[in-house]
């Protein structure tokens, strides 16, 4: 009786102008709160253990900041850790550092800043805001977005051609034109990263890409018996990675297998066009996203010869560079951002017919070839492409600049 009464007393009341209003004031308080406690829009600040010699501004990943005492940084990504130590990087050289979201677009420095990093968005908005002798850096970690962009349409103009169907771009890089208002740019990738923004005659420093995780040499590995056995490991965007064209390749290609580790079904668009494949077909076998500290990725590495990766566009892709450190030979694109010299293959127009040319010739090879090069792509990647040589590259970087800026 007593909730049937409220409720008819509630029915009436929101009839009423000033009940509507409050309801949405209401709201409005809720949202606000909620808004304000989203990671994306706090400040996590860093101060070094001497007295400090000014500040430093970051806008990059910032959740890795907020991690509880013990937890760890996220592995689906080197950017999570690569942030942390860039940060890390200016508080060991004295400098207390606040650091943003990259997509934090409401900040405004309420401070003096003696450097401001960023990789995408913030440059162009803050840099009028900023004192004029703060030294403004690019954080590089995409191909630039004019030529990634033309390379995805391009990708999905021939997959319609290909196959009469129309497929969505799912991430798009925003424009933006942060390496015009930069001082100097720090870039994850090799020369072709670098190519795409050398326009802009701004002095670049070339960092290697990190990794979550370091695998030791897989000696019981059979290669004789995984010749014929590949992977195609990536995150989201299947067209833009070139997941199409391996697997129309394979699909060719009964004698040879294929394993697909990688987000799959969050593509539905994708997975309906090429379902048959995906599913099907006897020599191709999808699995889906896999944690790379699993013993499922182990097991799945140990059990191919190599990685099929045709990216259309990449600053410098840590999934290649995560399969060579588990031993895989890789036959991959120029513009993954990777170079992979005597121990992989470069693909010069990511053509079906290239691919699979590519991948019977490295089947071709005898065991001890393919050992060989399995064996240098990860010597490379141990010698190249860890968290430590990450660090000590991005500290040079930075050091050079700070010594170039105040001639």
């Amino acid at each position: 009786m007593q909730s049937s009464l409220i409720g008819f007393i509630k029915r009436r009341l929101e009839r009423y102008r000033p009940y509507i209003v409050a309801r949405e004031v209401k709201r409005g308080i809720k949202k606000g709160i909620k808004e304000a406690d989203r990671l994306d829009r706090r400040v996590a600040s860093l101060k070094p253990d001497k007295p400090p010699r000014g500040n430093v501004l970051l806008s990059y990943i910032i959740s890795p900041f907020f991690l509880e005492a013990g937890q760890p940084v996220q592995n689906s990504h080197t950017h999570y850790w690569e942030s942390l130590q860039i940060a890390r990087t200016f508080q060991e050289l004295g400098y207390c550092v606040d650091v943003i979201h990259w997509q934090n677009l409401d900040f405004v420095p309420r401070k003096d800043y003696a450097f401001f990093v960023d990789v995408r968005l913030n440059l162009e908005r803050l840099a009028p805001l900023l004192n004029k002798d703060c030294v403004k850096i690019m954080h590089i970690e995409t191909a630039h977005w004019l030529f990634h962009s033309t390379a995805q349409y391009s990708r999905l103009l021939a997959l319609q051609r290909r196959r009469g169907i129309t497929l969505s771009a799912v991430k798009i890089v925003q424009p933006n034109w942060a390496i015009e208002h930069a001082d100097y740019a720090t870039v994850l990738g090799n020369e072709f990263t670098l190519g795409t923004y050398r326009y802009a005659n701004k002095p670049l420093y070339r960092l290697p890409i990190s990794t979550p995780i370091v695998y030791p040499w897989p000696a019981e590995k059979d290669f004789e018996a995984c010749r014929n056995h590949y992977l195609w490991f990536g995150s989201g965007d299947l067209v833009h990675k070139g997941l199409d064209l391996v697997l129309e390749t394979f699909a060719t290609m009964p004698d040879y297998h294929l394993t697909i580790c990688g987000p799959v079904q969050r593509e539905k668009e994708f997975e309906r066009a090429y379902y048959r494949e995906l599913y099907q077909t006897p020599n191709i076998h999808t699995i889906g996203w896999v944690d790379i500290s699993s013993p499922d990725f182990t097991r799945i590495v140990n059990n191919c010869v190599g990685l099929v990766y045709p990216s259309c566009s990449e600053g410098q892709c840590g999934g290649i560079v995560t399969c060579m450190h588990a031993g895989l030979i890789p036959i991959i694109s120029y513009e993954s951002g990777v170079d992979v010299h005597d121990f992989g293959v470069i693909l010069q127009d990511c053509s079906t017919e290239e691919i699979k040319n590519s991948i019977q010739r490295v089947s071709s090879l005898s065991t001890q070839e393919l050992e060989l090069m399995a064996r240098n792509a990860w010597e490379f990647a141990r010698a190249n492409h860890t968290r430590e040589t990450f660090a000590n590259a991005h500290r040079k970087a930075i050091s050079t600049i700070m010594a170039n800026h105040c001639k």
